[in-house]
């Protein structure tokens, strides 16, 4: 008698081995027919799963988190089918599951083209309304090496090779096509139902420019045809939204090759930067922050007693002075640690909170720079609070709070919280990992927040919080960050001295909010569609003229505006007032402001905004105070 128990921990008895799909089928039909695969005792497998002993048992449908993966992983193997009914003599190479979809590595006599992906889709469609059943076999090493070799897919076999003998290897067919693959995968072709390919590139095989150039394939898939269609119109608004092009559209910026993953600021963009960052330093201040600033080069003997130069050397930039070697530093914690052991500190002090906007250089490869979101140098609203173990949990609550507020000014409403847990190559013990892991857990719990959990993502020093905002168009971006750290503190002899007269370690928290301030300005640039909130806007106003008469009374509204702090310009060409306001919505400027005659013998202003919304006639002094009213001070 074999007992199959489930997740409600009701029980089903059966008096021989049943399958997966077997159970869901005995359940009800319903549940049979959405059945994709299943988790025995915590491990995911295919619905055809033979089960022969007593086990917990989940039924994986569409509803399940682990459902988007088997499907794209199975449409993955469902665009190799297509591709070699089409092309014969194609080999499949390697085809894995990535964000938002999978590809496919194909070594063919000719490259793939984005005009091949039509009739490749048209014939993956055929093999699902086919429904082929899906099947799992398992051969030995050297029996897949030879299965391979006969079909004369030789890439294939050679990745086999390189994998230790004796390790049984799982094979999934559907219909005539065969690939390697661990699983699981849906129970027939039928299921497979949205998808889109998306595009084509080259590959070196196995990465090696030594080695020949394959076809990749780009796809994605959902779970519904409504899911596909979201995630298209996000594609579609995203391109309008890309922070390059807008940053060209506006001139606010601009990168070249002789800097790369670098950035030049034009004087709009510059003036985004200082809204943002004057908006943090006063964040800086209300929370008690000293801001600080440390060298950009430091001798290698820092690094490697911090860690970095074990953990972290490859991304970090080396020069050479008088027969020493130093480095960019690609974060800013060390030199805050030498700030704070500058003097003899009292626990009286603690909590210490130092604040920079700092520089730092990472030598990220060339191949991953985007625009804004990934470059080399870059500055960070980078704090570190040194405090004791007992002030770590109201530290992290505050910042919380902080942060949250932060994100909410900048037009964030959705934000997801994610602990970020020790990863494979770290620092520190296990029992260090375990405390500050549990510490963290114990300040979001004070916090009254939900997280998510992240085995394996934390920094090679410490757990971290992440914050994770969610834009306009529903992509997640990670941005802020809270880490506890015993390690730094220790290994750079940080110390204070306590109550009793003893010679303590710190607790140093790494704490940012925006991150990256490069970064965060282009997720500002895309959330917004360059449509920045006035406070935030390069340009905040524009006056113009309608005839060469009011143009003193331009330079005069214009002078009282800039007085009072606001980012205004004139415009004096002699064009037509339709033309000037056409030209400034498509700058995004959120006001316009036309003077004519009228308006200058009363001391007036009129005003349009950038959305084509005339708010008519008004004191300048009361265009003043609405501008104010937008203004976060």
């Amino acid at each position: 008698m074999i007992e199959i128990t489930l997740p409600d921990g009701s029980k089903r008895p059966f008096d021989h081995p049943v399958s997966v799909q077997d159970v869901a089928a005995s359940i009800g039909a319903g549940l049979a027919k959405a059945t994709l695969a299943g988790k025995v005792d915590g491990q995911l497998v295919d619905a055809g799963f033979l089960l022969d002993h007593d086990a917990a048992l989940q039924i994986v449908t569409d509803k399940s988190p682990e459902a988007l993966e088997i499907l794209r992983h199975s449409t993955a193997h469902l665009m190799g089918q297509a591709v070699q009914r089409l092309y014969p003599g194609a080999q499949v190479t390697i085809g894995p599951v990535i964000d938002n979809g999978f590809y496919y590595d194909f070594a063919y006599e000719r490259p793939f083209t984005p005009d091949d992906l039509p009739k490749i889709e048209a014939e993956m469609q055929k093999i699902v309304d086919e429904q082929l059943p899906v099947t799992r076999s398992v051969k030995s090493r050297d029996e897949a090496v030879a299965f391979f070799r006969g079909l004369g897919e030789n890439y294939k076999a050679e990745i086999i090779e390189s994998i230790p003998a004796g390790e049984p290897l799982s094979l999934y067919s559907q219909g005539e096509f065969t690939d390697l693959c661990r699983g699981p995968h849906v129970p027939n072709t039928g299921k497979l139902r949205a998808f889109k390919l998306m595009k084509v590139a080259g590959a070196y095989w196995r990465g090696d420019s030594n080695n020949a150039m394959l076809s990749r394939i780009y796809g994605t898939a959902w779970l519904n045809d409504k899911d596909l269609k979201a995630y298209l119109h996000q594609l579609e608004e995203a391109e309008k939204r890309d922070h390059r092009k807008i940053g060209k559209q506006l001139d606010l910026f601009h990168q070249q090759e002789e800097g790369p993953g670098m950035v030049f600021w034009h004087p709009h963009g510059w003036a985004i930067w200082q809204a943002v960052e004057q908006y943090m330093r006063r964040v800086y201040k209300r929370s008690g922050y000293q801001e600080v600033r440390c060298p950009q080069v430091l001798d290698v003997s820092l690094w490697k007693r911090s860690g970095h130069w074990d953990n972290y050397q490859e991304n970090m930039f080396f020069t050479e002075s008088e027969k020493h070697t130093f480095a960019l530093k690609p974060m800013n914690c060390p030199g805050h640690v030498q700030i704070f052991n500058a003097g003899l500190r009292s626990y009286r002090e603690l909590p210490i909170r130092y604040g920079e906007f700092g520089s730092c250089h990472r030598n990220e490869p060339s191949g991953a720079l985007h625009g804004l979101m990934r470059v080399r140098a870059f500055t960070q609203d980078d704090g570190h609070i040194f405090c004791t173990p007992e002030q770590v949990e109201g530290e992290v609550t505050e910042f919380h709070r902080q942060a949250m507020q932060v994100y909410a000014d900048f037009g964030f409403s959705e934000i997801a919280i994610k602990l970020a847990l020790r990863p494979e190559k770290r620092i520190g013990s296990d029992a260090f990992w375990d405390r500050t892991e549990e510490m963290l857990r114990r300040a979001l719990r004070a916090a009254g927040v939900e997280w998510e959990e992240l085995p394996g993502e934390g920094a090679f020093y410490a757990p971290k919080i992440e914050y994770h905002l969610k834009d306009s168009i529903g992509r997640a971006w990670q941005v802020g960050t809270m880490q506890v750290d015993f390690m730094m503190p220790e290994r750079l002899d940080a110390e204070y001295v306590d109550e009793h007269s003893q010679k303590q370690r710190p607790v140093m928290l790494h704490r940012a909010i925006v991150g990256s301030m490069e970064r965060f300005i282009g997720i500002l640039i895309e959330h917004h569609a360059g449509h920045l909130p006035p406070w935030l806007a390069p340009l905040q106003g524009v006056v113009f003229s309608i005839t060469d008469a009011q143009a003193d009374y331009v330079r005069e509204v214009t002078q009282a505006l800039v007085d009072k702090g606001f980012r205004v310009e004139s415009d004096l060409r002699n064009e037509k007032v339709g033309y000037k306001i056409r030209e400034h919505t498509l700058q995004k400027v959120p006001y316009l402001l036309v003077v004519g005659d009228r308006e200058k013998e009363s001391g007036a202003v009129s005003v349009r905004t950038r959305s084509g919304e005339d708010l008519g006639s008004m004191p300048l002094a009361a265009f003043i105070e609405r501008l104010e009213t937008e203004t976060l001070r």
